[in-house]
């Protein structure tokens, strides 16, 4: 028998901008507590305007040891280079699931023909914990276009896209480290979905348009709901359209030391990370 989950808060994302060019809402970050768990970090930039430029603005390179970091473009494009050698492209509905594990130097830009025209650019980042076990793993890097990502309409309209894991009879094309669902939601003014997931997973749902209801309290653009691990269905409801970013995955309960862009277990793991980066065996990226 299914069980509708409790709410436990509902929080307002704040303003954040990172880098010269990405400028939006930082829902939630590892340094704070961790109902989040396994989700680190949630940063939502845009829907923002991009002035044309012939330099494309961004973050610089800068390193990332044992965590996943997840890029999913709602509009405009971006592009990435790091010191695995990979370089990508992403457009609207494209994802980039970035594993650093052992250690990766990447940079994230405005991709150029993007930012010589300029436009409007939307976008959300997350951060994905790794077990201890695969903190040291190589990098890996997987570049999932739009269309391979499943999407289906749904009964009364608005449409449900699985980036990760399984959701609604669909299942994401983006292989994961431990058990978790990415998934996006448009909802049209009034309608109703229910949504199961399994009953031990941390379920968070943040509201990147619109507003709608989760199990009867409001939410709107910005704000981000977390759930009580204490049943295993949510229903949402829009109260105008609505895009909800779904995010639910088994909580990963070892210790977290984090500095910065290091995540790992252990204040000398946070060490022995400054200590590769400063001595280039992270890489180099040129």
């Amino acid at each position: 028998m299914h069980m509708n989950r409790s709410i436990a808060a509902i929080q307002t994302a704040t303003p954040n901008s990172v880098g010269d060019g990405f400028v939006g809402l930082n829902a939630f970050h590892p340094q704070g507590s961790r109902p989040f768990n396994p989700f680190l970090l949630l940063d939502h930039h845009g829907p923002m305007q991009v002035q044309p430029s012939g330099r494309p603005k961004g973050v610089d390179k800068h390193p990332h040891r044992g965590f996943e970091t997840v890029t999913i473009v709602y509009e405009g494009a971006l592009e990435h280079r790091d010191s695995a050698g990979n370089h990508g492209k992403l457009f609207a509905g494209d994802v980039q699931w970035m594993t650093a594990a052992s250690g990766i130097i990447h940079e994230e830009k405005h991709e150029l023909e993007f930012s010589r025209r300029g436009g409007r650019l939307d976008f959300v980042q997350l951060w994905v914990n790794l077990p201890a076990k695969d903190k040291m793993s190589p990098p890996r890097y997987q570049d999932i276009a739009a269309t391979r990502i499943p999407k289906t309409t749904l009964f009364g309209g608005g449409t449900l896209r699985v980036i990760a894991g399984e959701l609604g009879g669909l299942r994401g094309p983006a292989h994961t480290f431990s058990p978790i669902t990415v998934a996006d939601l448009t909802l049209a003014a009034s309608q109703t979905e229910t949504i199961t997931v399994p009953a031990n997973h941390t379920l968070i749902v943040y509201a990147l348009a619109g507003s709608a209801t989760i199990n009867g309290q409001s939410m709107t653009r910005g704000q981000v709901a977390l759930t009580g691990i204490d049943g295993d269905t949510i229903t949402l409801t829009a109260t105008a359209d609505a895009k909800l970013l779904i995010l639910s995955g088994e909580p990963i309960n070892e210790p977290l030391a984090v500095y910065g862009p290091f995540v790992m277990n252990t204040r000398e793991e946070i060490m022995e990370a400054f200590d590769d980066f400063q001595n280039g065996r992270m890489g180099v990226l040129n």
